[in-house]
């Protein structure tokens, strides 16, 4: 299994993490391998809260119910189990598979209601770093989503050029509004579960994943905790400023976008924009001293937009800093492992 690169490269792992990666990727080492057992189906209803009049308007929902499908794994470990979830995403786009919101449910072995979290995945669309979090999530007693965003994985159709992170800024409003919605119902899905507390939900996402995981939280009230890794605000800066996008930043110019048009694009969708809709939840944010990605100001916007939460500065650049996996696996995990009033 190839660790990904364009976060968090091989070179910067310290020897002694590869056993431990090798031990917590099972689950998706298994996920790749084994055959699944017999599909379960159900429906969920999702039931606005008292606070939907909150939520700004792109990112609302009406009472409805939706179908999901559930495929659990034969067998993971003796401390937990994993499923495949599918269900269909709130928006249609034109592209079918794209339609489908595909999960991977981690799920503790726990005689009580457990805390749940929804994990979101980096840019480049490589998993096994959400994998690691979701497993780590597990064995501590939390029950973790990961899940798929728009055009990643099962959503990508090889034969459509379409990506959420797209050159036309009006397809990247539309990509991560279509996540935002997809997570809402993934949320719901959690909280019609047995196993889990309803009352302890979260949300965790690292770079891409963290600022989708902020404007997330800012759209769903029952999401009670984030924390956000590598993520920041004031997204036309990031767009502008960011090494990682050079090549859609370059293909703006070419379209004769300009800075001022982004701006005015990537504001429907910051979470800097209405941060102050979460500003009751409780948030971490794990950043990089010297991120050549997320500019230090845009981290610093976001941060002062939320209220101030607890950030932890690691010292090092957006992928240097992998060398503090230990110590962020360990802070991640205890954050959403406690319960509220606990």
């Amino acid at each position: 299994m190839r660790f990904p690169t364009r976060f968090w490269p091989a070179r910067f792992w310290p020897t002694p993490v590869w056993p431990w990666v090798s031990v917590l990727l099972i689950g998706g080492n298994v996920l790749a391998a084994e055959e699944l057992r017999s599909e379960r189906q159900g429906q969920v209803e999702f039931q606005p809260t008292a606070r939907e009049a909150d939520v700004a308007p792109r990112f609302r929902l009406e009472r409805h119910q939706f179908a999901y499908r559930e495929k659990p794994l034969s067998h993971v470990s003796d401390h937990l189990t994993i499923s495949v979830v599918t269900f269909p995403s709130p928006v249609e786009t034109p592209h079918q598979r794209n339609n489908t919101v595909h999960c991977e449910y981690y799920r503790p072995k726990s005689d009580r209601p457990v805390p749940a979290v929804i994990v979101l995945h980096i840019l480049g669309g490589d998993f096994e770093l959400a994998r690691l979090f979701c497993n780590a999530l597990a064995h501590r007693g939390v029950a973790a989503l990961f899940l798929k965003m728009p055009y990643y994985g099962p959503r990508r159709d090889p034969d459509v050029a379409r990506r959420m992170i797209s050159p036309d800024p009006d397809q990247t409003v539309e990509g991560m509004t279509q996540a935002v919605l997809d997570i809402r119902r993934a949320t719901a899905w959690l909280a019609s579960r047995p196993e889990v507390d309803a009352e302890q939900l979260g949300i965790f996402g690292i770079s891409l994943g963290g600022i989708t995981a902020a404007l997330a939280t800012t759209a769903e009230p029952q999401v009670r905790k984030a924390c956000l890794v590598l993520a920041g605000g004031d997204l036309a800066r990031i767009g502008w400023e960011s090494a990682e996008l050079d090549r859609i930043r370059e293909q703006w110019k070419q379209r004769g976008v300009d800075r001022q048009r982004v701006l005015e694009q990537l504001a429907e969708i910051d979470p800097v924009r209405y941060a102050a809709a979460a500003r009751d939840r409780q948030i971490l944010m794990l950043n990089a001293t010297q991120d050549e990605i997320i500019p230090r100001a845009c981290t610093d916007s976001l941060w002062q937009a939320l209220g101030q939460p607890e950030i932890v500065w690691y010292r090092g650049g957006h992928y240097s800093v992998a060398r503090y996996i230990f110590d962020a696996l360990a802070r991640v995990t205890g954050f959403f492992e406690h319960r509220d009033g606990s």
